[in-house]
């Protein structure tokens, strides 16, 4: 081993690799079973792999940990990880715990473990990083940190006390939204609801949108009234829209009364239309300008750090008023089209004279042709007065078209092991996927 001693939220990200160099995936987390008088043992890692599936690695398989990476012998069983009775994360679950110091002195928080190997291929848990309560009543004041051993300090949360999530999302806060969503949907329902209450509105809000919409409905139940509703005003109209739809009526109309009244009415405007229609899909936040905006307004427009990469590709031009329903549409503006023009070009004399726009009724199918017809990213939506509603884009269809099951669906777990199998058969030779779990060996 190239390291002995590892604190594991520095692993959390770290890419995994086989033998031949080739990338298997990224820890997610680490596996520990506790001991009645020894330290925590380390089992394993759970490793994220192509596909968004996480899987058990056996630390009997681990050749390296340093610099960042993680080598592994190329045995990887690839079924999907399942937590056992007796085993803990220590990301997910250890990180936020309480301990109360053997000596008497008081008590104090894990923010982090540090795990150390002993014997080859074999680890435990050797230090916590801890820190004391604060002293001081300044709210930038943080309390006396200390590295203690397992053995100096004892778990010391009281029966049904939620442990802090607080360590958990820092951890976690560089991870994008669709991985912190598979990575709270890896997690036992009463530490995720911990976590979901936890994270900033906006944060929640955008994992929310990544999420299937039961497993959305799931932590929104677990909210009070007056978060969720300011949880879906930092949601995209139409992803708040089809997660209301979801709701019981009761509940869903009083969140739409808790909601600002401008969100709200978004929300309502896209819940009158059918999920199947162009209405249905549609954004009501698309980059809209007026036929004399420049080149360079519209460019400064689309830079905007927050905006989806799919309503970055087009400005819409319309006449006033500016916000769905506007004026009349006139067409758009592809931000390709605008990077050939000097910046002092006028957006009305460059608009795309050859898309036509949809109306709010037309069906899902119909405006998945078109956008795989005309290699769009996105189509603009009129009413019947001409007045641009909104946007579709590819993403709102691709969320209509897939199954319901798409983050997780079995053939592509099948095509995920196939290339996996392959890569290792050929970096060692023939080499057998295990299914069982073998004590000893790491197979799980």
């Amino acid at each position: 081993m190239s390291a002995t001693r590892v604190f594991v939220a520095r692993l959390a990200g770290c890419a995994v690799f086989d033998p031949a160099g080739d990338r298997v995936g990224r820890v997610r987390d680490v596996l520990v079973v506790y001991r009645a008088s020894d330290p925590p043992r380390v089992v394993g890692l759970i490793v994220e792999i192509p596909g968004k599936r996480r899987v058990f690695v056996s630390i009997g398989r681990v050749t390296s940990i340093g610099g960042g990476q993680i080598i592994t012998t190329g045995l990887i069983n690839l079924r999907r990880f399942e937590q056992r009775g007796g085993e803990v994360r220590v990301i997910a679950e250890m990180l936020g715990r309480k301990v109360a110091f053997n000596d008497g002195s008081g008590a104090a928080t894990i923010e982090d473990v540090a795990i150390e190997e002993r014997e080859p291929g074999e680890w435990e848990v050797d230090q916590l990083f801890v820190r004391r309560p604060k002293a001081g009543a300044s709210p930038f004041s943080k309390g006396q940190s200390a590295y203690v051993t397992w053995r100096e300090v004892r778990e010391a949360n009281p029966s049904g006390e939620a442990q802090s999530a607080e360590q958990l999302i820092a951890t976690y806060s560089e991870l994008k939204p669709a991985d912190l969503a598979n990575t709270l949907l890896d997690l036992p329902a009463q530490r995720r609801q911990e976590v979901a209450e936890e994270l900033p509105d906006d944060r929640l809000a955008d994992v929310l949108e990544e999420m299937p919409e039961s497993d959305q409905v799931e932590i929104l139940a677990g909210l009070g009234d007056d978060r969720a509703a300011d949880v879906l005003d930092h949601m995209s109209p139409d992803d708040a829209a089809d997660l209301i739809a979801q709701l019981p009526e009761e509940r869903g109309e009083h969140l739409l009364e808790l909601m600002e009244p401008e969100e709200a009415e978004d929300v309502r405007f896209l819940l009158s239309y059918g999920p199947d229609t162009a209405g249905g899909l549609m954004t009501t936040e698309p980059i809209i300008v007026s036929a004399d905006a420049t080149v360079a307004e519209g460019l400064a427009l689309i830079r905007r750090h927050d905006l989806p990469p799919a309503l970055g590709a087009a400005v819409c031009v319309t006449l006033p008023p500016y916000e769905p329903p506007t004026g009349r549409f006139l067409g758009i503006v592809h931000f390709q089209r605008m990077l050939r023009y000097p910046p002092h070009e006028r957006l009305g004399s460059l608009i795309d004279q050859g898309l036509e726009p949809v109306r709010a009724d037309t069906s899902a199918a119909e405006v998945s042709r078109i956008l795989a017809s005309y290699d769009l990213v996105s189509v603009p939506v009129v009413d019947e007065k001409h007045r641009l509603v909104g946007v579709v884009t590819i993403d709102d269809v691709l969320d209509y078209l897939l199954p319901d099951d798409w983050r997780s669906h079995p053939d592509d777990e099948r095509e995920v092991t196939r290339r996996a199998t392959a890569r290792a058969q050929l970096a060692t030779g023939s080499i057998p996927i295990t299914n069982g779990r073998r004590a000893g060996d790491g197979t799980r």
